[in-house]
């Protein structure tokens, strides 16, 4: 009886075996298998990069100029519109002159009235002086006539001085414009009374042709930029958004004497000729310097690259595996990235999917 159990124990032992380990052993490998996850890769090229300086500048107007009346009166005329182009010499206003007429007709009278009295004089002394020589009057009378001959000499150039200031005055009821520009809003209207060298001015002209860009660049840059500024013209292009791909070209015309200390940064200003008026001042726009150029330099796309604890690194793809490789980047240039050390020509690097990816893991390849 004994035996027979012990017989069927183990026929129950090798059934089991047979029905169940073999579905444990699956489920284990199962477990263990992972599948390859899907990434896209991009090539390890060379490629001629420029070494560019790129930063956000202020445009500036070329020269901005307040225009104040030199003499007090009411404005009579207004000759030009708010925000309108005028030419250098354009006339702009006019302020009543008769005031100031009727001082130069009178500073005119009283040259006319001295003048002839001078002339008078210089008769009397040219008349004494013979008598003088032929001892017929005194000395005294001979001083006399000619201090007074001199006193009247003075007193036509003292009118005469008066006379031009007076035109000046006159002069001044006209008022034009100093420079080429754009006018921005008018401050005083027909009618009002002006005052001389007021503190608020009349309008205000800005030169828009051409004009400065102002913007700042890291005092890395600073030995670069003197040596190409030192050879000959340093281009600069302005754009006048992030996507904007149309560019404005200037050079630069201007670098500051000092770095600034709070910020490691230099001043920089470039003139542009804005032929078309799109460049406007207060405007933020994008500055960009071409310095120089690398030749055959070893880049990757910029969505390979991948910041860590460790640094930067990208996942270089070999026999379906991926390999986390650490590398030193430098400059960018649109959507590529010069790799400096960590890569070679040739390999395949992940650009996208590097989210479920962890060193050794099996890679499928998904490029379009």
């Amino acid at each position: 009886m004994r035996r027979i159990s012990f017989r069927i124990l183990c026929l129950l032992f090798a059934v089991y075996c047979l029905l169940f380990l073999p579905a444990c052993s699956g489920k284990k490998e199962q477990a263990v298998k992972k599948p390859a996850a899907p990434v896209t890769v991009g090539a390890v090229i060379k490629k001629t990069v420029p070494v560019q300086i790129r930063a956000i500048g202020n445009v500036e107007a070329y020269s901005t100029v307040s225009v104040k009346a030199r003499v007090s009166g009411a404005l009579t005329h207004v000759y030009f519109r708010e925000g309108q182009d005028v030419n250098k010499g354009g006339l702009l206003f006019t302020i009543d002159p008769r005031l100031y007429k009727t001082a130069l007709d009178s500073a005119s009278a009283n040259l006319v009235r001295d003048a002839a009295f001078a002339k008078k004089a210089e008769e009397d002394l040219r008349r004494y002086t013979e008598l003088l020589r032929d001892e017929l009057v005194s000395r005294s009378q001979y001083e006399q006539i000619f201090a007074n001959a001199e006193a009247l000499k003075a007193t036509v150039e003292a009118d005469k001085a008066v006379v031009e200031n007076a035109r000046l005055q006159v002069e001044y009821c006209t008022i034009n414009a100093p420079i080429a520009g754009r006018t921005g809003s008018l401050l005083v209207n027909q009618g009002n009374l002006i005052k001389a060298n007021d503190d608020k001015p009349m309008v205000i002209i800005n030169q828009l042709q051409p004009v400065y860009v102002n913007f700042s660049a890291p005092e890395q840059y600073l030995p670069e930029i003197k040596k190409y500024m030192s050879a000959g013209k340093l281009n600069v292009e302005a754009f006048l958004s992030k996507e904007d791909k149309k560019s404005f070209r200037g050079v630069l015309s201007f670098m500051d004497n000092t770095v600034d200390t709070a910020t490691g940064t230099i001043k920089l200003k470039a003139t542009f000729s804005n032929k078309e008026k799109a460049l406007w001042p207060g405007q933020f726009v994008t500055v960009l310097i071409t310095l120089s150029n690398l030749q055959d330099a070893v880049v990757v796309s910029t969505q390979a690259i991948q910041t860590g604890q460790q640094g930067q690194f990208v996942f270089v793809v070999k026999d379906g595996t991926a390999e986390l490789r650490p590398v030193t980047a430098g400059v960018t240039y649109e959507d590529v990235t010069v790799i400096e050390k960590g890569l070679s020509v040739g390999e395949q690097v992940v650009t996208d999917g590097q989210m479920r990816l962890m060193p050794g893991s099996k890679v499928e390849i998904k490029n379009k």
